[in-house]
């Protein structure tokens, strides 16, 4: 029997149909019945964010509309007059309410391989009643000071009154991805993008000007590996597949935020890393910190995150482990002051020599 691959359209239908008051455990079940062959389990990253699109809620609850256009009658109303609509409004009663969320992802697998699974990106959001629709201690300077109210204070922590939700919705680009399919298609993107510059890349010279000669070299003399060059996203899979952090599934400890965009009529196609596990503490280079010392802070923040060589992924996303600590570390290897388990020690000795960050 061939198995489905799930599809934007039913999974926006099931997550519409969610009941606000048990959505959050049913979403891994319901997504798990709606596509047979799949299990999939679901993952929150820190991601606070608030939307643009608000409604304008009156002093005994009725919803007023949208709250752009509810201003823009009103300020029409009153010519205009930014300070008439103040004293109009201050002490109405009448506020805003905001759809306000964080970002969730669901994975199910679809083989054995490090990139055979399927990546669901949603926003959990909830409808707060958020505010007055001024602020009460100061008059509006421009409309846009009305469009987007900065008097309310913001948080995933909030005692504002809740209206709706909570909701899942998924992201309209890059929401539903079979990341297999995802990194083919970033290296056949990148491979084609570059192919198409090959013309001028194959005349391009590198120009050393001396003191009595000038010195032109092919840039493709300089770097033979131009065309073969392999994204980020694609290294980052290999690296998890040939070290022993691959003894665990991906998607158990990193989330990915595709960015799948178009600029300047070219499509650019990637993601961001999200780790699902963090360590205690930043790891950061310090003056005359011995490599020796550096181990045992990395073997730490893999014993922390239950995963070996947890701390190399870490370091490629940057926040959490300093680049320069993999380059103090790749020192000692090569000097033979530390050692690592072979398959990583390849790993890490690689990146230094051509190094990837997100």
């Amino acid at each position: 029997m061939t198995t489905r691959l799930p599809d934007a359209a039913t999974v926006e239908r099931l997550v519409a149909g969610l009941n606000p008051a048990s959505a959050d455990t049913d979403l891994a079940p319901a997504l798990t019945a709606a596509f047979p062959g799949f299990s999939f389990t679901v993952a929150p990253v820190d991601d606070f964010y608030w939307r643009s699109d608000r409604s304008a809620i009156g002093a005994d609850g009725e919803r007023l509309g949208d709250h752009r256009e509810w201003v823009e009658h009103q300020l029409a109303e009153l010519d205009g007059d930014l300070g008439a609509f103040w004293t109009r409004h201050r002490d109405s009663g009448i506020k805003f309410a905001e759809w306000r969320g964080g970002a969730v992802f669901a994975f199910a697998p679809t083989g054995p391989g490090v990139a055979d699974f399927v990546q669901l990106s949603l926003g959990r959001e909830v409808e707060f009643l958020a505010g007055p629709v001024v602020d009460p201690d100061c008059r509006p300077f421009s409309p846009d000071d009305l469009f987007e109210p900065s008097w309310v204070r913001r948080g995933p922590a909030t005692d504002a009154p809740v209206l709706a939700g909570p909701v899942y919705r998924l992201r309209r680009r890059g929401g539903l991805v079979h990341m297999r399919s995802f990194l083919a298609a970033c290296q056949r993107l990148e491979r084609e993008q570059r192919e198409a510059q090959r013309p001028q890349i194959e005349a391009r010279v590198v120009r050393e000007v001396g003191l009595d000669h000038v010195t032109e070299t092919p840039f493709l003399k300089l770097n033979p590996d131009w065309f073969a060059f392999v994204p980020r996203e694609n290294r980052f899979f290999a690296d998890w597949a040939r070290s022993s952090a691959s003894t665990a599934r991906i998607f158990e400890h990193w989330a990915f935020d595709i960015q799948d965009f178009d600029e300047r009529g070219r499509r650019q196609l990637g993601f961001i890393p999200r780790p699902l596990k963090l360590p205690a503490e930043r790891l950061l280079p310090e003056e005359d910190i011995s490599v020796h010392r550096l181990m045992e802070r990395i073997e730490a923040i893999d014993e922390q995150i239950g995963l070996p060589f947890a701390w190399f992924f870490l370091m490629t996303h940057g926040h959490w482990v300093d680049p320069d600590v993999g380059h103090a570390i790749a020192t000692g290897l090569r000097a033979g002051r530390v050692r690592l388990p072979d398959q990583d020690a390849k790993v890490l000795l690689d990146w230094a020599d051509k190094r990837y960050l997100f």
